[in-house]
């Protein structure tokens, strides 16, 4: 009942939620290079300098997004032209024996259902905006928070421990620390794990000559931020890209690339980069996946492995017998 409360309350305050969570991403990213740059200037100018050379990197990133699809737009599109032909009369062939026309068909209906609800598709493309807003409000809050967390996050923890009674101070206190080694290990390793992903992602699809490689790998790098979830789903567009744009051939051996992919992922990268961190089992990781996409949506997801890893080191703490007391009579 206190997991499915603390999802619930996830889910109320979303957007909330989703800011504190990725400020404390970006504080745990970012404080080894803030703490190194501060030895060499004041604590508030390495804060800034880290931080700006974050937004500059993922700018950039989605920059080469951007002028990657815009580049490969026109021959992706005659390619997906010809992919769609190609996939029709394979469906008319055996075995599947697609009546001719069905596809044509179902695309009239859709061209239909466009034109009969214009005007419920404008007001929900006019929402969208509302949905930016939301959006960059909390990328300003998110970057508002990391920047207090990363220049004196150890005095705001201090100051919170200062108003506990004397004997519930260092209990606290290990629990706290606990949480933000578990946290920071998960966070870093996840980021480890979701580039070697995406590196190995873009690698086969540019050696397939399948298009949209780069935008596909950065979907893969994030898609990874989901376990057992993310990875699978965003390698399933890559093959309908494939499918569609190279051929039925092309395709298989991006699901096989995805097997592939699987495997190093499931038995090389978290093994050796977030055992420490996360000490639970594939069950209890893929379950508690799903009732945080159940509860609180995708964000739920997202948070879930972390939370539940926090809560468990935070649990293993406190449940630890004290410690005994050297000396004595």
């Amino acid at each position: 009942m206190a997991a499915y409360a603390i999802f619930a309350a996830l889910g109320r305050f979303h957007l909330v939620t989703l800011a504190v969570f990725l400020a404390l991403v970006l504080t745990a990213l970012l404080e080894p290079a803030v703490s190194l740059l501060s030895r060499w200037m004041p604590r508030s100018a390495a804060v800034a300098v880290g931080l700006l050379v974050g937004i500059l990197l993922l700018f950039t990133v989605l920059g080469l997004i951007g002028a990657t699809v815009a580049g490969e737009w026109d021959g992706l599109r005659r390619e997906f032209v010809g992919g769609v032909e190609r996939i029709e009369r394979w469906l008319e062939g055996p075995p599947v024996h697609l009546r001719p026309g069905t596809l044509s068909h179902l695309q009239t209906r859709l061209s239909r259902f466009v034109t009969s609800h214009r005007a419920t598709l404008i007001s929900t493309a006019l929402s969208g905006v509302g949905q930016v807003v939301a959006v960059l409000t909390v990328g300003v809050l998110a970057l508002f928070c990391s920047i207090f967390f990363l220049h004196s996050g150890d005095r705001m923890w201090k100051w919170f421990g200062g108003q506990l009674p004397e004997r519930g101070r260092h209990p606290v206190h290990a629990a706290g620390r606990a949480a933000w080694i578990t946290f920071t290990g998960y966070t870093r390793g996840i980021v480890v794990v979701a580039a070697i992903n995406a590196v190995l992602v873009g690698a086969g699809l540019f050696a397939l000559g399948v298009p949209l490689a780069l935008p596909l790998a950065v979907l893969e790098f994030f898609a990874a931020f989901i376990p057992l979830v993310g990875s699978p789903v965003a390698l399933a567009v890559a093959a309908v890209v494939a499918l569609a744009a190279k051929g039925p051939l092309v395709a298989g051996v991006v699901v096989l690339l995805i097997v592939v992919i699987g495997q190093i992922e499931g038995h090389v990268l978290h093994p050796l980069v977030m055992s420490k961190a996360v000490q639970l089992h594939p069950v209890v990781v893929a379950l508690t996946v799903i009732c945080g996409s159940v509860t609180a949506g995708v964000l739920g997801a997202v948070v879930a492995v972390p939370m539940v890893s926090v809560a468990w080191s935070v649990y293993g703490v406190l449940r630890a017998p004290p410690a005994p007391v050297s000396g004595g009579p």
